[in-house]
């Protein structure tokens, strides 16, 4: 089972040019997204957070359900649903403006205990910015690690949400101890400050990098620097594409077993590689359609990670 922490939400995704071009509702958030490309790929997935109980906060548990995902261990609440307003890009970059007062998911409080079975736990994005619940997904991040359980985070950097960037990165400095595997954008790297090498004398097992259209390169501990181009695809947008990143690694780490740090450190160059590349095509066929819509495993069968 891996575990995909975090907010649900909706964005509202712009149809059409112009500030005032038609929005449409599409169910989204990172872990969300996460969860939602984990269970098509087939992985058992299980899916923790505090979803509302209003008409989107429904629609996003029925997806979940839909693709296969656990949620017995969403907690609900009548606080509304988090609103994502996106702006896309001519190069169908996305950009967001949030809005997070009084909703639901910041008010997660951390569980007593993992599901069953609990392999990987997934952390990221807005849910470990926004108190109070930053601070129980903190805590839920600290208390897996401590147990031996694989712990990945993407910290996906709204920096519109962050009111003290200097706190933020002190704050993503003191997680890297309970981190086995990074993986974030150039952007977010640039944002943050620091280098892979510093990052993983903190802790993680791997970094991987994104950089869009240019692929990703992932640094290991023991000094490794392995790269993959990506994918050549006519973008429609890169909503969901990092998470479909993330996803695509973890799925390839479990298909190996190799969601462990001594798992990490015996891919090698030819485990990473394949893996890479594996991560950077179902990405592109996220960015070939509109919105957050990750591939199914059969989409991706002739570059399916190879087990050892």
């Amino acid at each position: 089972m891996i575990v995909v922490t975090g907010e649900a939400l909706i964005d509202l995704v712009p149809r059409g040019a112009g500030a005032l071009a038609p929005l449409t509702p599409a169910l989204g958030g990172g872990p969300f997204n996460t969860a939602v490309a984990l269970g098509r790929l087939g992985s058992p997935t299980a899916f923790c957070s505090r979803v509302s109980r209003d008409a989107f906060g429904t629609a996003l548990l029925d997806r979940l359900r839909e693709t296969g995902v656990d949620v017995s261990s969403v907690q609900r609440g009548d606080e509304p649903t988090t609103l994502a307003v996106a702006t896309v890009g001519t190069d169908g970059s996305a950009a967001y403006t949030f809005y997070v007062e009084g909703t639901a998911d910041r008010l997660f409080t951390a569980p007593g205990a993992l599901p069953a079975g609990t392999r990987a736990v997934s952390f990221g994005t807005c849910s470990l910015v926004l108190e109070p619940g930053a601070s129980a997904y903190e805590e839920l991040m600290r208390a897996a690690r401590a147990q031996g359980v694989f712990t990945a985070l993407d910290p996906n950097i709204r920096a519109g949400l962050i009111p003290d960037a200097d706190a933020y990165r002190a704050r993503f400095q003191s997680w890297l101890p309970s981190v086995s595997l990074l993986k974030l954008s150039a952007e977010d790297a640039e944002w943050l400050g620091g280098s892979p090498k510093e990052w993983l004398a903190a802790g993680p097992a791997a970094v991987v990098v994104t950089r869009g259209g240019d692929g990703l390169t992932v640094f290991t501990r023991d000094g490794g620097e392995y790269a993959m181009p990506g994918e050549r695809v006519e973008v429609v947008d890169t909503i969901g594409a990092g998470d479909t990143v993330n996803a695509a690694l973890l799925h390839g780490l479990a298909v190996r077993d190799a969601l462990s740090d001594a798992g990490v450190a015996a891919l090698g160059g030819e485990g990473w590689t394949d893996l890479l590349g594996f991560a950077a095509r179902a990405a592109a066929v996220t960015c070939s359609r509109a919105g957050a819509e990750p591939p199914y495993a059969h989409e991706l069968e002739p570059l399916e990670p190879k087990a050892v």
